[in-house]
Formats: C-alpha cells, sequence, structure tokens
C-alpha cells in the first residue's frame, strides 16, 4: 500500500535540548503537549523515557476514539525520536534541530501512513492532511509554550542532558 506523508514544522522558542527531553518523555513530558481534541489517555506500558518506551494513547478521530499502542524509537538520539503504530503501520516521528544560535529550535512532526489509491486514496490523504495538520499544529502550540516554561526555569541546555534536562550531579 503506498504512503502518504503529512508534516507540519514550528520554531520553539527553548533551546533543542530542553525541547527533545520534553518529547522524549513520555511519563512527565509528552503528556502535556497533547492537544485533548486529538490525543487523550496517554499510558507508559513500559519504559517512559527514549528508545524501547512502550505507549497507548486514544486518538480522536470524527467523534469516534481509537486506541492506538505504539514504541518508541531514537533513530538520532537528541535530534530525531519515532512513534511506531504496528496495527496501522503508520510512523510518527518528531524532529528537533537547533536555531537561533542555540537558544530555540525548529520541530517538525511527520506521519507517514499507508493510504488507498484511486478515489480512495485521494479522500484519505486529503482528510489526513487537513485532520493531522491541525493535530500537529496545536501540538506544536502545547509544545512551545511548556518549552519555554521549562526553559525559563534551567541555568542553561549547555548544562543539561537529552533525556530528562537534569545535570550528572542533580541525578545523584
Amino acid at each position: 500500500m503506498p504512503k502518504h506523508r503529512v508534516t507540519a514544522t514550528r520554531r520553539i522558542a527553548a533551546p533543542a535540548p530542553i525541547t527533545y527531553a520534553i518529547i522524549a518523555d513520555y511519563r512527565d513530558g509528552h503528556p502535556h503537549i497533547l492537544p485533548p481534541d486529538y490525543f487523550r489517555n496517554l499510558r507508559v506500558e513500559s519504559g517512559g523515557v527514549g528508545a524501547g518506551t512502550v505507549i497507548t494513547f486514544d486518538m480522536r478521530v470524527l467523534g469516534s476514539t481509537k486506541p492506538t499502542r505504539g514504541t518508541v524509537a531514537e533513530p538520532s538520539p537528541g535530534r530525531v525520536i519515532t512513534e511506531h503504530y504496528a496495527a496501522t503501520d503508520v510512523l510518527t516521528e518528531f524532529t528537533v534541530e537547533p536555531a537561533k544560535d542555540g537558544t530555540a529550535c525548529d520541530v517538525t512532526i511527520a506521519s507517514n501512513l499507508p493510504v488507498h489509491g484511486g478515489l480512495a486514496g485521494m479522500l484519505e490523504r486529503a482528510f489526513m492532511n487537513r485532520y493531522l495538520r491541525r493535530a500537529f499544529d496545536a501540538e506544536l502550540t502545547l509544545l512551545d509554550t511548556v518549552a519555554q516554561q521549562r526553559s525559563a526555569r534551567t541555568r542553561g541546555p549547555e548544562a543539561r542532558d537529552a533525556h530528562g534536562g537534569r545535570t550528572a550531579n542533580e541525578r545523584r
């Protein structure tokens, strides 16, 4: 089945390490950036931060709720994190690129999803473009807010790690 890619990008007014840490933390970061009109009930089955985390959540589409289960990977730790939903063969990717001398970053959310051919596929692509772009835009807006708040509470991005925002001394 052919794949269709839907993307949305936004400049986030916080450093890349802080922003990536929020996305990668499925217990205390990611739940705060999920827009409730689209995603609800994020639960961590195993792991919790970064690669190997297994999550479930409810996705709201056209008034109905679809339970979804995904596995997290980090093909490029600190820069790219993915969620693969095996039941639907959808891959969602979060890419974080430093910008503005490290004081901001550009975040892209992209989903690759299977679509049918012909007229049915055209309708699927049109619907998914509209629906997912709205969901991604809402998620990026929340991410910007949360990242700015967390950035304001830190001493600086160079002192933080990519998985939790704490220095080695703070973890002890």
